[in-house]
């Protein structure tokens, strides 16, 4: 993200710490730190990917963003309020989509809506909202005690989008949609993105996180330990890509490339393996100068297969956290 956009959340070393029971077998234990020192810049416009294994951290940052705990440490704001002394301003600017959004039974979505609308003050025609999350006109006068899981995730992200926020923070929003469900929200997220609003996508459906996100953060016991383009993660992590060509002649020498671990010939199918990101390119050029090339796939490293290593194994150096930005 360029840096010449205004910063909307900047965290420098955010701290939680969770105080055991006061019980004489509590005070055996060591207090947990639920945050140990976050640091992060997210700027206007772009779509962060919020990942972590369950535990690392998640809810306990976004409820630190919303001022719903307070850190024992560091410093947080957000579209330049303090998380802490001004949480009110904040939530003022904010959509959020909760985990495990409930509605009220009784209420059709349009009344949701309406309430939301005169609660922000804000002049949003529900029917807009609705038809941009995909809820069917004939569900919206119905009560939202009818509705199945996907029809409230549908209802839920109408809600956060009323006042038009600068800030979207989505705790797993494909939960219950369909794949039509999931192309509507990624087309959402686009749509706000170039509006230049900020979305904060938390999910464990990676490829969802994947098609929409320019960085991703991961969290584990507490700390990020990888911020950065999902790109930025694949040269970092020196993963393997597998270069798949059809050609006339399959009877190339590209072992000696620099980068390429092995190849493996299949008729007129030649499979190349690359641990090194300019090698792709080499291969399919060399291909070209020497013989037919019907058809080429690349096959990256998935965002599922990056944040296993990273969970797994060790933090990754240099991450793009843009905490000095």
């Amino acid at each position: 993200m360029p840096p010449s956009r205004n910063r909307v959340c900047t965290l420098r070393a955010l701290r939680r710490v969770l105080l055991p029971c006061r019980t004489p077998r509590a005070r055996r234990h060591r207090r947990l730190k639920a945050l140990d020192g976050l640091d992060l810049t997210v700027r206007e416009g772009e779509a962060f990917g919020f990942l972590g294994p369950n535990g690392a951290g998640k809810s306990t940052a976004i409820n630190l963003l919303l001022g719903f705990l307070t850190p024992s440490g560091g410093i947080g704001t957000v579209l330049g309020h303090d998380v802490v002394t001004e949480s009110r301003h904040v939530r003022q600017r904010v959509g959020l989509l909760p985990e495990g959004y409930s509605p009220f039974d009784r209420l059709t979505a349009r009344e949701h809506l309406d309430y939301a609308i005169a609660a922000k003050d804000a002049d949003d025609d529900p029917d807009v909202l609705l038809d941009r999350t995909g809820l069917a006109r004939e569900a919206r006068d119905r009560p939202a005690g009818e509705y199945s899981t996907g029809m409230r995730q549908r209802l839920a992200l109408a809600t956060e989008l009323v006042g038009d926020p600068e800030l979207l923070i989505l705790d797993e929003p494909s939960s219950g949609l369909d794949p039509g469900g999931m192309a509507e929200l990624r087309e959402v997220v686009r749509e706000e993105t170039e509006r230049g609003t900020t979305v904060f996508f938390s999910s464990h459906v990676l490829p969802e996180v994947e098609a929409v996100c320019d960085r991703v953060g991961i969290l584990r016991d507490g700390r990020f330990v990888a911020v950065d383009t999902v790109d930025g993660l694949r040269a970092t992590l020196h993963t393997e890509s597998t270069v798949t060509l059809s050609v006339e002649d399959p009877r190339l020498d590209v072992d000696g490339i620099d980068g390429v671990s092995s190849v493996v010939v299949d008729d007129s199918q030649l499979r190349v393996t690359c641990t090194d990101p300019a090698a792709k390119a080499a291969v399919i050029q060399h291909a070209a100068d020497v013989t037919t090339v019907r058809d080429v796939q690349v096959e990256d490293a998935s965002l599922e297969e990056l944040f296993t290593t990273v969970t797994n194994g060790n933090e990754v150096a240099g991450s793009g956290a843009e905490v000095d930005a």
